[in-house]
C-alpha cells in the first residue's frame, strides 16, 4: 500500500510543475510531505527532460516559482541530493532515459526497499 500511494503522489508532484495543474502552495504541501531524496529526483528529471524543451520555460518556470515562494522545497532538494540513493542511481541510468512513470516506479521502488 506505502509504494502505491507513494508512486501517486510523486507522479502528482511532478506532473502539476510539469502542466501546472496545481497551485504552488498545493504542490508545495505535496512536496513538503513527501521524501527529501524523492523531491531531489523529481527536479532532477524535470530539467534533465526539459533541458532542451520548447516547454522548458513553463517547467523551469514554475520549478523556480515554487522554490522561490517555499525555500523549504530548495533545501529538501539539496538535502535529497546526498543520498546515496542518487549517487547509484545517476551511475546506472541517465534521467533521460525514462518516462515519466517508469522513473517515478523505479526511484519509489528502491526508496521503499
Amino acid at each position: 500500500m506505502a509504494f502505491e500511494y507513494e508512486r501517486a503522489a510523486a507522479l502528482r508532484i511532478l506532473q502539476s510543475i510539469e502542466g501546472g495543474i496545481m497551485s504552488p502552495a498545493d504542490c508545495f504541501h505535496l512536496i513538503d510531505e513527501a521524501d527529501p531524496t524523492l523531491v531531489y529526483f523529481i527536479f532532477t528529471w524535470l530539467r534533465s527532460r526539459y533541458r532542451a524543451d520548447a516547454a522548458a520555460e513553463g517547467v523551469v518556470g514554475r520549478m523556480v516559482e515554487l522554490c522561490s515562494a517555499y525555500p523549504a522545497v530548495t533545501r529538501q532538494v539539496k538535502a535529497g541530493q546526498a543520498d546515496s540513493l542518487v549517487a547509484w542511481f545517476e551511475d546506472e541510468y541517465s534521467y533521460r532515459d525514462f518516462g515519466a512513470e517508469a522513473f517515478v516506479d523505479l526511484v519509489v521502488e528502491k526508496l521503499e526497499s
